[in-house]
């Protein structure tokens, strides 16, 4: 796999997911207990082999880098490296990446020394490829540009890149979230197309893309030289199937993207069942994260049901139940949490530490004693008092408020914030 480097996109401004984007990128997001979201892309990239990885971000970088930076180093005796281009005023630009291949663009003289195909990663989905099955099927269908593609059902054709392909696989129509009935209709694929690739499809009758693409590198360069389009799916992508050879590697596998906070927190909710949609416990395929050689958690009189306890907890007399618990989080007694995301704490406090924030009348770094979390999503660092409730009692869809905001109905209590005892949200 030596013939292939990856383009790692570290995204936008991640507003859809904020106030979890506020302070950090999108990549950045902890999912999982343990993991950041750029976890995936670069989990994938090393099992396949490939091992020659530019990571493009823009916005709130620094938690980002510092991550890359703890987690990925290759020794001297490895072949490879991992490069940060964040976006900066050159030259030849001073303007923000625009979009996704306007990113690529203004890169391009870095990518330069990449190898024969390029593969174009998001750095916020969450799913498990085999890229060399992507590079292959590539290879051998002799394509310039290879979309990953899923089948999905009419109803949730209108959230993605729709296309067509004939009985080859080969793409020859491309629309972007398309809301026709009549166009919907039109870009049907036959069921015989799916069976070539040993998918069932049940119901979905629509492929979409995934936003992960193969480029044979000279078509890539050729495509973006002299040409101002900013987006590869909506603009870059359907131009060229007129004169390229673009095909559609089919996946079923689990793929989410985690753009939204309904997404975000649906996918946690389902890692807390006894059989997950994705799977983080297969010792063949790991995903890899920071070591950071934390004790095993310490429980102590707390009744936990369907819930992930990630390591470095302290748990005392507490109830979780259909909870994701964070590394190194602390939750005091009497303290019920349900249908939430703990992300935990980057510190431990020492009994000093405790000792002083009482004097200052400070809530602890973690959950005080005898509060209630329902349908919420604690960022990391936060103090929260005793006798917290934070259970969106005035049930509200949306909303800001001083300690928090609430999207789709989910609480979510940004980073490093202090909730005072006797609070209710």
């Amino acid at each position: 796999m030596n013939n292939m480097t990856a383009v790692i996109l570290g995204g936008g401004r991640g507003t859809r997911l904020d106030p979890l984007t506020r302070i950090r990128s999108k990549p950045a997001v902890p999912i999982g207990g343990k993991f950041r979201l750029i976890d995936i892309p670069m989990s994938n990239c090393l099992h396949a082999g490939v091992r020659d990885i530019f990571i493009l971000t823009q916005f709130n970088t620094e938690s980002l880098h510092r991550h890359i930076y703890d987690s990925y180093r290759f020794d001297n005796f490895t072949r490879g490296s991992i490069r940060i281009l964040a976006a900066q005023q050159t030259a030849d630009n001073n303007d923000w990446y625009q979009g996704t291949a306007d990113a690529v663009r203004k890169n391009i003289n870095f990518l330069k020394s990449s190898h024969e195909h390029i593969i174009i990663l998001s750095g916020d989905h969450l799913y498990r490829m085999d890229y060399q099955a992507f590079l292959q099927y590539h290879i051998d269908t002799d394509a310039d540009i290879s979309i990953a593609v899923k089948p999905v059902y009419e109803q949730d054709a209108t959230q993605f890149g729709i296309l067509k392909t004939d009985n080859l696989g080969r793409i020859n129509r491309f629309y972007e979230k398309p809301d026709d009935p009549k166009l919907l209709n039109e870009l049907k694929v036959d069921r015989s197309l799916f069976s070539r690739f040993n998918i069932d499809p049940g119901d979905r009758r629509h492929v979409a893309s995934m936003g992960i693409y193969i480029f044979k590198k000279d078509v890539l360069f050729e495509l973006l030289k002299d040409n101002k389009k900013e987006d590869f799916g909506k603009e870059i992508i359907p131009d060229s199937l007129s004169t390229q050879k673009v095909f559609a590697y089919f996946f079923d596998g689990y793929w989410e993207d985690i753009g939204t906070i309904q997404a975000f927190f649906d996918a946690h909710m389902d890692f807390t069942t006894p059989v997950p949609k994705f799977n983080f416990y297969d010792e063949k395929y790991p995903f890899y994260t920071r070591p950071r050689y934390l004790p095993a958690s310490k429980i102590n009189q707390c009744q936990i049901n369907h819930s992930v306890i990630s390591e470095g907890s302290i748990l005392l007399g507490s109830i979780i139940e259909q909870a994701v618990v964070g590394i190194r989080s602390y939750i005091d007694e009497g303290t019920f949490v349900q249908r939430s995301i703990i992300m935990g704490n980057a510190r431990y406090e020492h009994i000093a530490q405790r000792q002083k924030n009482n004097e200052k009348h400070r809530p602890n770094l973690g959950i005080g004693k005898n509060c209630i979390i329902r349908n919420a999503i604690i960022d990391m660092d936060c103090r929260i008092g005793n006798n917290v409730q934070i259970i969106n009692r005035d049930h509200q869809r949306e909303a800001e408020g001083d300690f928090f905001s609430i999207k789709d109905g989910i609480i979510i209590i940004p980073k490093g914030t202090i909730i005072p005892d006797n609070t209710i949200i």
